[in-house]
């Protein structure tokens, strides 16, 4: 390729789902339906048994060649007919007149699309399946490693790394139901021709319709216009954007968690080759998850056109066509890609328990009020009035730039119920992670099932 503009050509994307939207693909999809039409046709009498034999042996890259293709639309100006003709001009004997019988382009490109959304959206089934035991990995070794919950960027209580990747083990899992669930909406095709009417293909219009997508192993849209429905683009575009949506969370997280004030994670990083910065020869930036989220910004804006598509003047507007030819191929190819990049970045993580312990250490106990205020409730002390008194406390704490510990073993009313051995007990970290093992015991055994 001659000077690529597009990233996807040269930088971003698996070979084998780029593979499903080339160009040499596409045009085999397309062949492929005209090929079921064929078949649907004779079987229902309308044309020779020969006829559609010659046209689905005809229907390959083998005869009908993109370079064909392109030449006669240059002529045509028209995608779908191009096709025809060159299908057309390789079939032997009078089989050519009977290729694209009573159909209109959209029964065609619709039904392509499909075959195209379920081989993708497989492909991509399988990267979120990897990511999900990665995760399921991850939680199970670091089940008992502690480190500081963090709400609003600030300490919160302690936490185990295990349980945070269960959190993202099942929130993957939840995607592949979504994948699974908007299948059969989203795998159908039409054969119904220009206003949806199969006025064209007489009168057993709903019967070829029924034979082609049973052949291609597609549902049937029950009632279009010229076109399937695109709210059922608008799910697809849904799903994907939302599986961006969780990689870049994740993403997000392990980039805060590599700060240099943190270093609690870090993306692996080549030490022998690998450069952070053209500047500064320190720097092990976390590239890979920086550009999962930035990529994912990119599919979940094309949600914009797709629910503008679906607006069509009447049966059908040709304003979708063009959008659609970038958003469709980019955000499936884009959402397998980051999937993809956020399984590396996971299966490959530095993990770094001892500044986890550190960090939590550091932070002069606070983490552990909610334990200590929990704990003289349990003595006998209101709610309210323990939660004021350990707030207090805490506030002194940052203020006198002491622990915790101390200024709650100054307090008359802290110490009138809780001696400094129980108080040494309840501020210990591991004892305030509640059933953090049992919720990670019960994804691991899901989810391995």
């Amino acid at each position: 390729m001659e000077n690529p503009v597009c990233p996807l050509d040269f930088r971003y994307g698996r070979k084998e789902i780029k593979d499903v939207f080339g160009e040499t693909s596409k045009l085999q999809y397309l062949l492929d339906v005209e090929a079921a039409l064929a078949r649907a046709h004779a079987a229902v009498g309308n044309i020779s048994k020969k006829a559609a034999e010659e046209i689905s042996k005809k229907a390959s890259v083998k005869y009908v060649t993109v370079k064909r293709v392109n030449e006669i639309e240059k002529e045509t100006r028209h995608d779908i007919m191009a096709v025809t003709k060159a299908l057309s001009e390789v079939c032997s004997g009078d089989a050519g007149k009977y290729v694209h019988l009573g159909a209109t382009s959209y029964d065609i490109v619709d039904t392509a699309n499909a075959l195209q959304f379920a081989e993708a959206t497989d492909l991509i089934k399988a990267q979120v399946r990897e990511l999900r035991m990665t995760l399921v990995g991850l939680a199970r070794e670091y089940k008992n490693t502690i480190m500081a919950g963090r709400t609003h960027g600030q300490f919160s209580i302690p936490i185990t790394f295990g349980l945070k990747m269960a959190v993202y083990a099942m929130e993957t899992d939840r995607h592949l139901e979504r994948l699974h669930e908007c299948k059969s909406r989203l795998l159908v095709g039409k054969m119904s021709g220009a206003v949806g009417s199969g006025a064209a293909m007489g009168k057993h219009a709903l019967k070829i319709q029924e034979l082609v997508m049973t052949d291609l192993k597609l549902g049937t849209e029950e009632a279009a216009t010229q076109i399937v429905g695109r709210d059922r683009y608008i799910e697809l575009l849904s799903v994907l954007a939302n599986i961006a949506s969780s990689m870049e969370k994740f993403a997000t997280e392990i980039r805060n968690l590599q700060r240099s004030e943190l270093g609690e994670v870090s993306e692996a990083f080549e030490a022998k080759k690998q450069v952070g910065s053209s500047t500064m020869p320190q720097k092990r930036n976390p590239i890979l998850c920086e550009q999962v989220c930035g990529i994912a910004r990119v599919i979940r804006s094309f949600i914009i056109p797709a629910f503008e598509n679906a607006i069509q003047w009447h049966e059908r507007d040709l304003c979708n066509s063009s959008a659609e030819r970038f958003i469709l191929p980019h955000s499936l190819i884009m959402t397998d890609w980051i999937v993809f990049q956020m399984n590396k970045v996971f299966r490959n993580l530095q993990v770094n328990p001892e500044r986890m312990r550190q960090n939590l250490e550091n932070s002069k106990g606070l983490p552990m009020a909610e334990a200590v205020m929990t704990k003289l409730v349990e003595k006998g002390m209101g709610r309210g009035d323990a939660h004021e008194l350990v707030r207090t406390c805490s506030l002194k704490a940052v203020s006198d730039d002491k622990q915790l510990l101390s200024v709650l073993l100054e307090n008359p009313k802290v110490v009138k119920l809780l001696k400094k051995k129980e108080l040494d007990e309840v501020m210990n970290p591991r004892n305030y992670l509640g059933v953090s093992d049992k919720i990670v015991d019960q994804v691991v055994k899901k989810l391995t099932r």
